[in-house]
């Protein structure tokens, strides 16, 4: 059943009170270091002061006689996870990888690699028990930057790692794990057709997630086996499902339940110290808590990428480009998985072009394993292809959005990487930035304005959720996803509106892995389309029980009961005179009429809605200082439907203000031994309220006639382009090109300082 039309809407499309609101303002709701057991222990993890060693032993006696001190865990308790059992259904983690991040191996292969852990009665004796465990290293040359991981003479990482998609293959390893191409059309013949080409080269940093919660978590194990882990995650099931591969496990004995979640972005999609309290309880009997310092955050959990970006595009006179190529080198930090590949399938996917190359190499390094970062992947490359289109437009003295709208994706484009859109409002986006008031406000000295665009694909996969009825016709509605950017209250307004009830009758839970079925991580823009479409059948199959339910205590039947507006009513004059009955009266008497009322769904979401974005960023730069302030910035964001636009807009400001972050002053700053410099808020950069306007949104509704409701993720597509906006925006107001994020105050007034000569020399 479809629910398009919006002005048959009575809930979806307004703006509820939060279900969770009051108890996280007030301080009620327990998220992942709340947790506290009788009898329970404090885990600590020791790690590595190295960015690249071998481990030659580890003594862990003295730490053991400490008095206090439980359990001490190391590697040789770990199982080798084979690879067959490397991957659990379609989930991309390799769980070998994560079982040798989670405690190294043989060698440690970053600064904050984790060697061994403690469990004790106290914090303070935990931290006495690990400066006892005793490591022998021999320290190994070590590699941080891409393109020197890439070459021959690079310190390898792992012997074992031959590049995947080189041809032909090679015979030695490499750092290099894994070459991604993508091609459409004749790139060669592309270019020779263009009459203007520019090739630029553009560079990023890591930068963290920056949750404001650190990882934390309590696991119990029992002594026969059956085990408890609350934590805050991304994914409760994925939690489950990882750390029992990671110990040895069966999946069956390992209930995980969610705690709430103080921010993951991407970042709490895996797991880092689940199996390591796993380890801690089952030797010490004791349930084990484990929390994350700050520091521990910065060294040990992922960043994203760093990144090369090479741009080479090649157009004709009227703006119509002809040739797109770009090259993406991404850090993956000590094991595979940057998200290059998304890197090289977002690069373009805004675009209409006839001729493509991409190519994306996923390199590792001593760093931190990556982890995945709202749109992983498309920041990087975007910031690349839209800086560059920028260069392109002020190079053939096109308007920039004008050369965006001449070459922008339509309902039919095909992408290099093989879909062809339809149903994409890309633009749209583009009509409403034309049309918006910003672009016909004044700049003054010293203030610039940038354009860039984005893409993300959002995500389906595989949802459950379950609606019940209760004795007094109130509903409870039950999905598997940590409620991370509102789902709670989205599903209980798609639960209101099927059944026509008011919303505050609806109750929305997350539940635990043993109370709902599998449901895949919050991540990717996924949860309103695929949970939603499960929410939505629930709620449908929830009104054909009300029917006959109805049917019975009418004595008539079902099919001449039809529900609308909250009640069952006869469907028509045939089917007899009867009062409509509400859902207070059917579960009034449903114990009469076969029992209790509910209905679950689960299913593989597909036909998600991509999603794309354009974004309208005003500076102004001291030239003094370097110091670029934000002095406006407009997010136009094709959202497909709102379902609460206060989460929708919600969503695409929170993406702006972390791509403002990551353009201006976020960065993993290393020294000369392989050691973070900044593993904190003081000197790790993230915006904070001076540094950000109020950010004014524009929500173009391009209905998803895939989803009932016409959803399409919005939570990604934000971050992707405002590191090319403010970029194009510094352009603008100094004629100075920045290539090199972050562009901090010193590399602004460097970049300022190294131009003065240049034009002076040409006036």
């Amino acid at each position: 059943m479809s629910y398009l039309e919006k002005e048959a809407l009575k809930v979806v499309g307004t703006r509820p009170v939060r279900p969770d609101g009051v108890d996280k303002v007030t301080g009620r709701a327990n998220f992942g270091a709340d947790m506290a057991m009788p009898g329970m222990l404090w885990g600590k993890i020791k790690r590595s002061p190295y960015a690249h060693a071998r481990i030659v032993s580890i003594n862990t006696d003295k730490a053991m006689a400490l008095p206090g001190v439980r359990a001490v865990t190391t590697r040789a308790d770990f199982p080798d996870v084979p690879p067959e059992r490397a991957h659990i259904g379609e989930a991309p983690a390799n769980l070998r990888d994560l079982s040798r991040n989670c405690m190294a191996k043989g060698k440690v292969l970053y600064e904050g690699h984790a060697v061994a852990a403690v469990a004790a009665t106290s914090p303070a004796i935990a931290e006495r028990a690990l400066d006892l465990i005793e490591v022998e290293y021999e320290v190994l040359p070590y590699v941080m930057d891409v393109e020197a991981a890439m070459g021959p003479e690079a310190p390898l990482l792992h012997d074992d790692i031959f590049t995947a998609g080189a041809d032909p293959k090679p015979a030695k390893p490499s750092n290099i794990a894994k070459i991604v191409r993508f091609n459409k059309g004749d790139i060669e013949a592309g270019f020779r057709e263009a009459e203007v080409v520019l090739e630029r080269r553009y560079t990023t940093k890591p930068v963290h997630q920056a949750y404001i919660e650190p990882h934390a978590c309590v696991v119990s194990v029992a002594s026969d086996g059956q085990t408890t882990i609350w934590s805050s995650s991304q994914g409760q099931f994925m939690v489950r499902g990882y750390t029992s591969r990671i110990v040895g496990a069966d999946i069956a004995d390992i209930r995980a339940i969610p705690a709430e979640i103080g921010g993951g972005f991407g970042g709490k999609t895996i797991v880092y110290l689940e199996p390591v309290a796993y380890m801690l309880s089952k030797k010490s009997g004791r349930p084990v808590k484990i929390v994350m310092s700050r520091e521990e955050v910065f060294r040990a959990s992922g960043p994203t990428s760093g990144a090369v970006v090479e741009v080479k595009l090649g157009a004709r006179r009227d703006g119509k480009i002809v040739g797109a190529q770009v090259v993406l080198k991404y850090q993956a930090g000590a094991f595979p998985g940057s998200p290059v590949n998304q890197g090289c399938m977002c690069a373009f996917a805004a675009y209409d072009l006839p001729n493509v190359s991409v190519t994306g190499y996923d390199v590792l390094s001593n760093r931190p394993k990556v982890a995945a970062y709202r749109a992983p992947g498309s920041p990087i490359s975007a910031f690349g292809v839209e800086s560059c289109i920028d260069e392109l437009a002020h190079e053939l003295r096109i308007d920039p959005l004008k050369l965006r709208e001449v070459n922008g994706a339509r309902d039919g484009t095909k992408a290099a990487h093989g879909p062809t859109w339809v149903n994409i409002g890309y633009q749209r986006t583009l009509e409403a930035a034309k049309a918006s008031g910003h672009l016909n406000t004044r700049l003054g000295p010293n203030q610039g304005r940038g354009i860039a665009s984005g893409f993300w694909f959002n995500a389906g996969g595989e949802s459950s959720a379950a609606v019940h009825v209760n004795e007094d016709g109130t509903l409870s509605v039950t999905c598997g996803h940590p409620d991370i950017g509102g789902s709670r209250a989205s599903m209980a307004m798609m639960v209101a509106e099927v059944l026509g009830v008011p919303f505050d009758r609806v109750r929305p839970v997350v539940g635990d892995t043993t109370s709902i079925g599998f449901s895949a991580v919050t991540g990717g823009s996924r949860v309103t389309f695929a949970g939603g479409a499960a929410v939505t059948r629930s709620a449908e199959k929830v009104i054909e029980e009300l029917k006959k339910r109805a049917a019975v205590m009418w004595d008539i039947s079902p099919e001449a009961v039809e529900w609308r507006d909250g009640r069952a009513y006869p469907a028509g004059p045939n089917a007899g005179s009867f009062e409509p009955l509400d859902l207070s009266a059917i579960a009034a008497k449903s114990g009469r009429t076969g029992g209790p009322i509910s209905a679950e769904v689960q299913l593989n979401a597909q036909g998600q809605g991509p999603g794309f974005a354009t974004h309208i960023c005003d500076v102004e730069v001291d030239k003094e200082t370097g110091f670029v302030k934000i002095l406006r910035y407009t997010a136009i964001q094709d959202v497909g439907r709102a379902i609460h636009p206060s989460y929708v807009e919600g969503q695409m400001q929170g993406g702006v203000a972390q791509g403002i972050g990551w353009a201006l002053n976020e960065e993993y700053i290393y020294d000369k031994d392989g050691r973070l410099e900044n593993p904190g808020f003081l000197d790790y950069r993230v915006p904070v309220a001076p540094d950000v306007p109020m950010i004014d949104t524009i929500m173009v509704e391009v209905p998803n006639p895939r989803h009932p409701f016409g959803a399409r993720g919005v939570g990604e597509v934000p971050i992707v382009p405002p590191m090319a906006a403010v970029a194009n925006a510094i352009y603008d107001a100094t004629g100075i090109r920045l290539r090199d994020l972050p562009m901090s105050p010193p590399r602004v007034r460097a970049a300022i300082d190294a131009s003065e000569p240049l034009r002076a020399a040409a006036e």
